[in-house]
């Protein structure tokens, strides 16, 4: 073998303590407890009585808003600080979006020279090229599609009407891969963002006002309507809602291919206890709301989420600072808050925080993206990707981050773990306190033959 490793081992079955995983290859070669012997390894790592969790698959990432496709090198750096292991990029890169396949190709190449991490990642379809690419983008192992009904940029971020979205999901009917949505009504948002600003209203408060729930749910159920007429898989991905998921719930119960992701951004904070503290450095579209973090964790319980993402942006501090909430850029980094934040809130809620993390951020997201024949669970055969999780009471410093940025909303929150160690393939990438892994070394991992909908 080339490594073992010994601390609590989270399985997909059960967490063994005092267990052990060899590495052979970069692939998991076997599993055992306290009362087997593991075989001989080239190297040895005992972590003690820490979680070994598998590495995490990170849902929905921005890695080139900022920097362009050189700004996965700061991404995935990151990524691999917060136990993350492979990140399922989305398509609005910059200067343009992945809308074809000399895109995806650009980007691929440039996993292969900047990536820390492997990488999955979304296409969109723009007015531009219509569906003429899609069938190209999925023999190029995309793993998902993602439009959105508001447009926050006329080329990079466009907003897709219901005419367009028909289009899209009938091409997808036959097909495992998702559609992803941004769920926001533009017209109800631009009227009330107008309203707002012409009564003077600048503050945080008014980016939630302006992007009322209704908005929310208004686009999510057109996009559901058209999936239930089409049978295409319809999955808004940042639902801030108990309402939210109750209704992919409700078509989902009519036989729709309806699923629902949420942020840990929305399993944390409140907007109306946090707003004021934090202001622009909590604005995220959709907006955090108040008083829906028990429903997203009921939701969470009752099985209804799909996965837990990060949404990470990767845009600096600096477009924040604006007199107005509606001129400050919207989205917070997340890499390396993500399981952290997760697992705090979730063993402060009473549940199994390691069995709920390794289900909602590895587990679940590998089927969700195709990707389960290789990722997603500490089990044989499957890469050797890794998180160790050390317990105790560890407060978050954004100037400690990985992620080029250096600044997050978690600033000062405490966690109840933290990232001692990430294996990539069953290389070690990080410490606890420094990358050890290299650029380049990330994969693009291409969609396999999963489904979340049956066989």
């Amino acid at each position: 073998m080339d490594l073992v490793l010994r601390g609590t081992v989270v399985t997909p079955l059960a967490a063994i303590e005092g267990g052990w995983v060899a590495v052979k290859d970069g692939k998991i070669a076997a599993i055992g407890d306290a009362q087997s012997t593991p075989p001989s390894a080239a190297k040895t790592t005992d972590h003690g009585d820490r979680l070994i969790l598998p590495g995490v698959i990170d849902g929905q990432t921005h890695a080139t808003s900022a920097k362009g496709l050189s700004g996965i090198a700061d991404t995935t750096r990151s990524a691999i600080a917060g136990g993350i292991t492979t990140l399922v990029d989305m398509p609005f890169d910059n200067p343009e979006p992945l809308d074809r396949p000399e895109r995806l190709e650009a980007k691929v190449t440039a996993i292969g020279e900047y990536s820390y991490a492997d990488m999955a990642l979304y296409a969109t379809v723009t007015r531009d090229t219509g569906t003429a690419h899609m069938d190209a983008l999925v023999e190029g192992g995309v793993a998902a599609f993602k439009i959105s009904s508001f447009e926050s940029s006329p080329t990079r971020f466009p907003r897709i009407g219901a005419d367009l979205m028909l289009d899209i999901m009938e091409k997808l009917s036959d097909s495992d891969l998702p559609l992803g949505l941004h769920n926001e009504d533009q017209e109800i948002v631009l009227e009330r963002m107008a309203r707002a600003r012409a009564a003077g209203e600048n503050g945080i408060t008014a980016h939630s006002t302006s992007r009322p729930p209704a908005a929310e749910l208004a686009a999510t159920a057109q996009f559901l309507a058209l999936a239930q007429a089409t049978g295409a898989h319809a999955h808004p991905v940042h639902l801030t809602s108990g309402d939210g998921f109750a209704m992919v719930e409700a078509f989902a119960g009519m036989g729709v291919r309806a699923t629902g992701e949420t942020c840990v951004h929305y399993l944390w904070f409140d907007a109306g206890r946090d707003g004021l503290r934090l202001g622009p450095r909590m604005k995220v579209n959709p907006p955090i709301r108040p008083g829906e973090v028990d429903n997203l964790w009921d939701a969470i319980v009752d099985g209804k989420v799909a996965f837990t993402s990060s949404d990470h942006s990767s845009w600096p501090i600096d477009g924040k600072l604006t007199s107005s909430i509606f001129d400050a850029g919207a989205g917070v980094p997340g890499l390396e808050t993500l399981l952290p934040a997760f697992f705090t809130a979730a063993e402060a809620r009473g549940l199994d925080a390691a069995a709920l993390a390794a289900s909602q951020l590895c587990e679940r997201p590998a089927v969700f993206f195709g990707l389960s024949d290789r990722k997603g669970a500490i089990q044989v055969g499957l890469d050797a990707d890794f998180a160790v999780l050390e317990t105790g009471s560890f407060i978050f410093d954004e100037e400690r981050a990985h992620d080029g940025l250096n600044w997050s909303p978690f600033h000062g929150e405490t966690f109840t773990v933290r990232i001692a160690a990430t294996y990539l393939r069953g290389e070690l990438a990080f410490n606890g306190k420094d990358i050890t892994g290299k650029a380049g070394a990330g994969r693009y991992v291409a969609r396999g033959a999963d489904r979340w909908f049956g066989n």
